[in-house]
Formats: C-alpha cells, structure tokens, sequence
C-alpha cells in the first residue's frame, strides 16, 4: 500500500509540502505587522484566551503546544502589559487562572486590524471567491489534522 501511496499521490503530496512548508513566509510577513510590543507569542496568547475563555498556564501551553518555560515567559510579557490577569484559582489555591483584560482585548482589535490590512494589501488582486475558497480549504486541511490528533492520541 505504502508504494501506492507514495506512486499514485507522490507528487500533489509533495508539492503540497512545499507549499505548507512555504506558508512560513506569510507568517513571517504577518509577524512584521505586529506591533513591536506584541510579538507572535504575546499575541497568540491573547487570541487563545479570547476563543476560549479563562484558564490554566498549563492548559494555555496545551493549546500553544509548547512547554510551560515557553508559555511562562510569553504570559509573562502580556502580563507586564497589562493584557492578561493572573487570577486566584477557586479549585486550587496554588495555581492561577489566565484572564484577558480590557485592555487585552484592546490589543486583540489593533492585531486583528494590521493582519485584516496586510492581507487586504497583499491580496489585492484575488477575487472574493478565490479568498473564499483559500479560507475554506485552510480551515478543512486544518480540522483534519485536528481529526488525525484526536484519533492518533
């Protein structure tokens, strides 16, 4: 089976590696738009807190799929700013929970903003359909990875 995998879809497999690999320049291009004080880490705090609501260090670093020192320091600077609260947890008097603040939500509204316009700017010359379809299929090649973790855990 392995060879027929590797015979028959081989290539739009590969070239779809490449191009998954490639992403990495859009991100990179995002990260430029971000504000200085808010880098990539600080912000994808701040939107998991946002999506899914208050909660542990432990399952922030869950979500971010790194380790609690990485986690740790990027709470850190959102804390240093004022974006995220630390919290007394009800259920365990040792640990804290992670709350976005106002002004956390703030800085949320001027990410979202700058990444809105960079894409609106780099994108510029593809039609609303063909946006729609990209944001289709990213959001399906996601949930099947996201089914393929569930699966495999």
């Amino acid at each position: 089976m392995e060879a027929t995998v590797q015979g028959v879809h081989g290539n739009r497999y590969e070239n779809l590696a490449r191009q998954v690999s490639a992403i990495g320049a859009v991100k990179r291009g995002l990260a430029r738009v971000l504000p200085v004080e808010c880098p990539g880490g600080s912000a994808a705090v701040l939107a998991l807190l946002q999506h899914h609501g208050a909660m542990r260090m432990s399952r922030l670093a869950e979500f971010m799929a790194v380790d609690m020192s990485v986690c740790s320091r990027h709470v850190a600077h959102t804390v240093e700013h004022g974006w995220v609260e630390r919290l007394p947890d009800p259920d365990d008097r040792r640990s804290r929970i992670l709350r976005i603040t106002e002004a956390g939500h703030a800085m949320l509204d001027e990410l979202d903003r700058r990444v809105t316009e960079a894409f609106a700017r780099h994108l510029a010359d593809w039609s609303d359909d063909d946006v729609a379809v990209l944001t289709a299929l990213l959001a399906r090649l996601r949930d099947s990875f996201g089914d393929c973790r569930a699966h495999h855990a």
